[in-house]
C-alpha cells in the first residue's frame, strides 16, 4: 500500500509517497515528480521503504511564493525534511538528472543523512571545458521560453541535450499539469540546476558513498559528458544502468535489479 502525505517545509508544502518496507530509499528528480518514479518505486518496494515526492513547486507540491527559484540547495534541505517526516535518519538516494544534482547538494549539506547516493546523469555543466558556451545555450533556452512558450523551449532543450527529435516516439499531448511543470522548470529551475558547482572536497570527505550512474544508451547525450567529468573529479568509475537518461521508466524491473546491486 502506498501512503501519501503533504509535509510543510520552509516556503511551501511537499507531496510525498511512501511504499514498501526495509531500508529507506529516496527516488528524486528535477523537475520529474513522484509519478515518473512509480514503476521503479514499485519494483524496489519489496525490500525497501521507497520514498518519492514532487519537488517544490512541481505537481502537488506548493510554494508560498510561486516566483521563488528552485535551487539544488533548497531541494536538498527539502529532502532532509522528507527523511525527518518518514522517520529515516539515513537513506540511500537515487537522483536522476536534476535530481542527481539535488543529491549532490544533499550529501554536501547533510552528509550524514545519505548512505549511498546514485547520481544518475547529473547536468553539472560547470565541470565541462566548454561550460561558458553551455551556459549560454541554457540562457537561450530560457529566452526562448519567455518569448515563445514551453513547447519551443522544450524542443531546443532536447536538441541541446543530444536527442534526435526525429527518432523519438510520438508522445501523448501534455496534460495541464505537465504544462505547468514545464513552465516552472524553464522559468525557475533550469538555470539553478545547471549552474550548480559540486563541492568535490566536501563530497569526497564525507561518509556517503557516491556512485555516478550512466545509461547504457546515453553515449550521445550531454549528460554522458557531465557524468564522466564528475566521476573523474570524484575518482570513481561510472556505473552503467539499463536504458538511457530515463531508463528507469520503461525498464523499471531491470533498472531495479541493477540499483539493488549498487546500493546493497
Amino acid at each position: 500500500m502506498t501512503e501519501t502525505d503533504l509535509i510543510t517545509v520552509p516556503g511551501g508544502k511537499l507531496f510525498i509517497q511512501v511504499r514498501g518496507s526495509g531500508p529507506a530509499l529516496v527516488l528524486t528528480g528535477s523537475p520529474m515528480g513522484a509519478r515518473f518514479f512509480e514503476p521503479l518505486a514499485e519494483a524496489m518496494a519489496g525490500d525497501h521503504t521507497v520514498v518519492t515526492h514532487d519537488p517544490r513547486g512541481i505537481g502537488a507540491s506548493t510554494l508560498d511564493d510561486p516566483d521563488q527559484d528552485s535551487t539544488p540547495d533548497l531541494r536538498a534541505d527539502d529532502l532532509a525534511a522528507v527523511l525527518d517526516a518518514v522517520g529515516a535518519g539515513t537513506a540511500d538516494v537515487f537522483g536522476s538528472s536534476g535530481g542527481a544534482v539535488t543529491g549532490l547538494a544533499l550529501v554536501t549539506r547533510h552528509p550524514r543523512r545519505v548512505r549511498t547516493l546514485v547520481a544518475h546523469e547529473p547536468p553539472v555543466l560547470d565541470l565541462l571545458p566548454d561550460a561558458a558556451a553551455r551556459h549560454a545555450t541554457t540562457d537561450e533556452i530560457i529566452r526562448t521560453f519567455h518569448a515563445h512558450g514551453a513547447g519551443p523551449a522544450f524542443g531546443l532543450f532536447m536538441r541541446t541535450a543530444g536527442y534526435d527529435l526525429a527518432d523519438m516516439p510520438d508522445m501523448p499531448p501534455p496534460s495541464e499539469q505537465d504544462i505547468k511543470d514545464n513552465e516552472r522548470f524553464f522559468a525557475y529551475e533550469l538555470r539553478g540546476t545547471t549552474t550548480y558547482v559540486p563541492d568535490i572536497a566536501a563530497l569526497t570527505a564525507g561518509p556517503a558513498r557516491i556512485v555516478v550512474g550512466i545509461g547504457a544508451g546515453s553515449g550521445g547525450l550531454l549528460t554522458h559528458r557531465t557524468s564522466a567529468a564528475l566521476a573523474e573529479r570524484l575518482g570513481v568509475p561510472m556505473t552503467e544502468f539499463p536504458g538511457d537518461h530515463g531508463g528507469f521508466i520503461p525498464l523499471a524491473a531491470a533498472f531495479a535489479e541493477r540499483l539493488r546491486q549498487v546500493i546493497d
